[in-house]
C-alpha cells in the first residue's frame, strides 16, 4: 500500500507552485513612511512598481495568494512571484540575494544572521511574525474521519505515533482515549514531510518541550527517522494523506480540507484545533529576547500550556528581510510589504483565505518599529 501511495504521491508533489500577480510593470517610485502604525497599511505610502519575488514556507501560500491580491489593490504595478519551496530552502534562495524576502516557520539560526551580511547591505536580516496558525495532525480512516469525527490524543500517544512505536489504529493507547469510538484493525502509516521545513521543527518542538521522553531527536527542520514516508511541502502531506486508508500527518490548519484532526490533550481535556485556540498559546507565550542581531521580533512558544481552550501545536510564521538593500526598489517593496502583511486588513485578508490567527496586539508596536527600520534610501 505505501509503494501505491508514494506512486500516486509524486506526480502530485514533483511541480512547484509560483504564485505571480499579472499587473504590468512601471517606474518605481520611493515607500512614503512615518510614525504610524502597521494597521494604517499602505494607504499612506506612495505605490510601488517593479517586478519582486519570494520563497519560503509553503504553510503560508494560500495567506500569500491573498496578501499578493490585497497588496495590489494599493500598488497595481507591483508584480509579485512567491515560490513556496519550504522555510528552509526559501532562506537559503533568500541569503543568495535572489529574492526580496523569504517566508520561514522558523527564526533564522545565528549563522543565518551571520550570513546575512553577505546580502544586506547595512546590519543583518531580520524575522518579523506574519502569520501564526495551528499544526494539524490529519489523519484518514474509514468511519471516523470520514464521519467528521475527532480522535483523541495526549502527546505521548502523537510522539510515539510518529516514532513507529504505535503502529496500530486499535491500539490501547488510542482505544483508551476514545471510549466513544470503535477503532478498526488498521495499520497506521505515517505520512511526514521529505523536504527541510520550519513546520516539522515546530511539530517535533512540542514533543521536546511537553514529552521529551518519548522524543529524543535533535531538533530539526530535516524529519529525523525512517518511520513512514516523506512527501514534499505541507500539499504534498495533504495529497498522501487523502490517498490512503490509515494514514497520518502533519500539516498547517489552512490547507487541512476535509481530512480528520487530531484533538491534543491539555491538562484534563481535550482540545480541537481552530485558529482561536492556537492564539491562546501564543498569547501565552513570550518574545525571546535572546536571538542574536537587531529588529528581530521571534516567538518562544509555550508548548505546555494549559490555558484554558488552548491547542498547543502551534507555529509562528516570519517574514525575513533587510535593514538594507542593494537595489533601493527591493527595500521599498520589503516595507511596503510588511507594512500591509502585519496591518489589520493584511491580517484578515490572511484569516479569510487561510483560517489563521491574528497577530497579537501586543506585538504591533514591536512590528512597526522593525518595519521603519528598513532603509528605503
Amino acid at each position: 500500500m505505501q509503494k501505491n501511495i508514494l506512486v500516486r504521491s509524486i506526480a502530485a508533489l514533483s511541480g512547484i507552485v509560483m504564485l505571480a500577480s499579472v499587473a504590468a510593470c512601471g517606474d518605481n517610485t520611493a515607500t512614503t513612511t512615518d510614525n504610524s502604525s502597521s494597521s494604517d497599511s499602505t494607504s499612506k505610502s506612495t505605490p510601488v512598481s517593479g517586478n519582486f519575488s519570494g520563497a519560503g514556507a509553503s504553510s503560508q501560500q494560500a495567506a500569500v495568494e491573498a496578501w499578493i491580491a490585497g497588496f495590489q489593490g494599493t500598488n497595481p504595478e507591483a508584480k509579485i512571484a512567491y515560490n513556496p519551496s519550504g522555510s528552509g530552502a526559501g532562506v537559503q534562495t533568500f541569503l543568495t540575494g535572489a529574492t526580496a524576502w523569504a517566508g520561514s516557520d522558523k527564526a533564522l539560526a545565528d549563522d543565518e544572521v551571520e550570513q546575512s551580511k553577505s546580502v544586506c547591505t547595512e546590519g543583518t536580516a531580520f524575522d518579523v511574525p506574519v502569520y501564526i496558525s495551528p499544526i494539524a495532525v490529519v489523519f484518514n480512516l474509514k468511519g471516523v474521519s470520514d464521519a467528521g469525527k475527532h480522535i483523541n490524543m495526549d502527546a505521548a500517544t502523537i510522539a510515539k505515533i510518529f516514532d513507529g512505536k504505535i503502529t496500530k489504529w486499535n491500539d490501547p493507547a488510542i482505544a483508551d482515549q476514545n471510549k466513544d469510538l470503535k477503532l478498526p484493525d488498521t495499520a497506521i502509516t505515517v505520512v511526514h514531510r521529505s523536504d527541510k521545513s520550519g513546520t516539522t521543527q515546530n511539530f517535533v518542538s512540542y514533543f521536546k518541550d511537553v514529552t521529551p521522553d518519548n522524543w529524543t531527536y535533535d531538533l530539526s527542520e530535516n524529519w529525523p527517522n525512517e518511520v513512514g514516508q516523506g512527501a514534499k511541502g505541507t500539499s504534498g502531506v495533504i495529497s498522501t494523506v487523502k490517498q490512503a486508508d490509515g494514514t497520518i500527518g502533519y500539516a498547517d490548519f489552512s490547507q487541512v480540507g476535509d481530512l480528520g484532526t487530531v484533538a491534543v490533550k491539555v491538562g484534563d481535556k481535550y482540545n480541537e484545533i481552530s485558529a482561536e485556540a492556537g492564539s491562546k498559546v501564543i498569547e501565552d507565550s513570550k518574545q525571546d529576547d535572546t536571538v542574536k542581531g537587531d529588529n528581530r521580533i521571534v516567538i518562544k512558544i509555550n508548548h505546555a500550556t494549559e490555558a484554558e481552550g488552548a491547542y498547543p501545536i502551534v507555529l509562528v510564521s516570519y517574514d525575513i528581510v533587510c535593514p538594507a538593500y542593494k537595489d533601493s526598489k527591493q527595500a521599498e517593496f520589503a516595507k511596503a510589504w510588511l507594512t500591509y502583511v502585519t496591518s489589520d486588513e493584511g491580517q484578515k485578508a490572511a484569516q479569510d483565505a487561510a483560517g489563521t490567527a491574528p497577530l497579537p496586539s501586543s506585538l504591533k508596536s514591536k512590528i512597526t518599529k522593525s518595519i521603519e527600520a528598513i532603509k528605503t534610501k
